[in-house]
């Protein structure tokens, strides 16, 4: 469906009333995230003066559209990670990343696990498996527990933002059209830097500067190691999907690797790889480990519980980006973001920015950050690797300043026992270096693409 020629003033004003409407629904009358979008989108196409069936048209493509290539990764990748979960695989890459690093270096295992374990894992309950361990360390070190908890929680926040096929990632590149192998890639770089300094870094300076003891209501678990699956077994079976994904992308600019090509193109199909890492976990650590079928199923049917919301979020950030692309208010966000002669990643990155400052929700502000850039005709032509910069762009703005409207910010302050005041200090600071040093990142690796 091509845009309609609608009168430009009309459209400006569409997209600004529509969006005030979306942001006044979602922070002064709390109404859900997704019929908040739904209902902003609405209202833009019906002030633009857009033909219903137009309208109609823009939220049937940009549901289905948007769907299609994010629903088979986000249920598959929330069932992969509770098999994860379930089997105490978490665990293992925890104790025995402490181990291999040892006290003195505890932090920076306990940030490169909560990198990878978030991966497969959602933050939320990455957070709880293994923030324990962070105040046993606390504990028998006699230190503040941020010098242990900030690194866990920068590098669960780094996975979470940057590297498929954690949800978020994947839906703005989805929406931007961009090989999910080069959005690894580049998340896995961007994700690296910003969590060694969110991490190890600021946790030392918080840690010294802030002395928070270990709460009270905290009883330290017993983990039984023989018990837990090996640790070379947990990194495989998370590198599965991502080396397929990769191998794919990769092999489709060396000519050298062109004879595989129709294998790879199969196998590195994201849903394919996904498939085949999750089939492999339900065996080594689930069946092998003593799990019955009829018990992975229900734990597998749990977790597809949360994945719902997230779909129906992302699919009407869908309809947000279709209903500026058919309306032709993209073509006037494209010339006024032209004229300020930014690049698009740095365009990408402020429009996320505004939206997790004004909505809270990192996810809502990718999808709405990525339906408007999306819509942009600048994105047109640009190389898979600067659409994968991009996509970290937008997970980055998406991610700073965290703040009271954001759940995740009550989640750490409640689990550690910080006030308000000090969460600021502390949490909202960190997950700003995270999304800034990632943002910074994906900056410099664009001007090479």
């Amino acid at each position: 469906m091509e845009a309609v020629a609608l009168n430009p003033t009309r459209l400006a004003l569409a997209a600004i009333i529509g969006l005030i409407i979306l942001l006044v629904l979602i922070i002064k009358f709390h109404v859900h995230a997704m019929i908040s979008i739904l209902v902003g989108a609405l209202s833009i196409g019906l002030i633009a003066g857009m033909p219903v069936a137009d309208i109609i048209g823009a939220v049937n493509d940009g549901i289905g559209n948007t769907l299609k290539g994010i629903a088979l990764l986000v249920g598959l990748g929330s069932m992969f990670g509770a098999i994860l979960e379930l089997s105490g695989g978490a665990q293992t890459l925890a104790v025995t990343m402490v181990k291999k690093f040892g006290d003195e270096k505890a932090a920076w295992a306990l940030g490169l696990t909560g990198l990878v374990v978030s991966i497969p894992v959602f933050f939320d309950a990455g957070l709880i498996i293994l923030i324990p361990l962070a105040f046993s360390l606390a504990k028998r070190a006699k230190k503040s527990t941020l010098f242990y908890a900030i690194p866990l929680l920068a590098g669960l926040a780094v996975g979470h933002a940057f590297i498929p096929p954690t949800p978020g990632p994947v839906l703005v590149a989805n929406m931007l059209g961009v090989d999910l192998g080069f959005v690894i890639l580049v998340g896995i770089f961007c994700g690296f830097f910003a969590m060694v300094v969110a991490g190890p870094i600021w946790g030392k300076f918080v840690g010294t500067k802030y002395m928070i003891s270990v709460p009270e209501s905290y009883n330290q678990p017993e983990i039984d190691e023989s018990k837990l699956p090996k640790f070379s077994t947990i990194v495989s079976i998370i590198l599965i999907p991502l080396a397929l994904i990769i191998l794919k992308s990769v092999a489709g600019v060396i000519p050298s690797m062109a004879g595989a090509m129709p294998v790879l193109n199969f196998f590195g199909e994201p849903f394919v790889a996904l498939l085949i890492a999750t089939i492999v976990a339900m065996f080594l650590l689930g069946t092998k480990n003593g799990y019955t079928l009829e018990e992975l199923e229900k734990v597998m049917t749990k977790s597809l519980e949360p994945t719902g919301l997230i779909l129906l979020v992302t699919a009407c950030g869908g309809v947000l980006r279709y209903m500026l692309q058919y309306s032709g208010i993209g073509d006037i966000i494209g010339n006024v973001t032209g004229s300020l002669h930014l690049p698009v990643v740095v365009l990408a990155f402020i429009i996320a920015v505004l939206v997790r400052v004004c909505v809270g929700s990192a996810t809502v502000a990718m999808t709405m950050a990525a339906g408007i850039v999306a819509a942009m005709p600048a994105i047109q032509g640009l190389s898979p690797l600067y659409l994968a910069c991009t996509t970290a762009a937008v997970a980055g703005g998406a991610t700073v300043c965290s703040h009271f409207n954001d759940s995740g910010f009550w989640l750490v302050k409640s689990l550690i026992g910080l006030d308000e005041k000090t969460t600021l200090k502390t949490w909202t600071i960190m997950e700003t270096l995270v999304g800034g040093v990632g943002f910074l990142v994906a900056l410099i690796i664009s001007m090479f693409a």
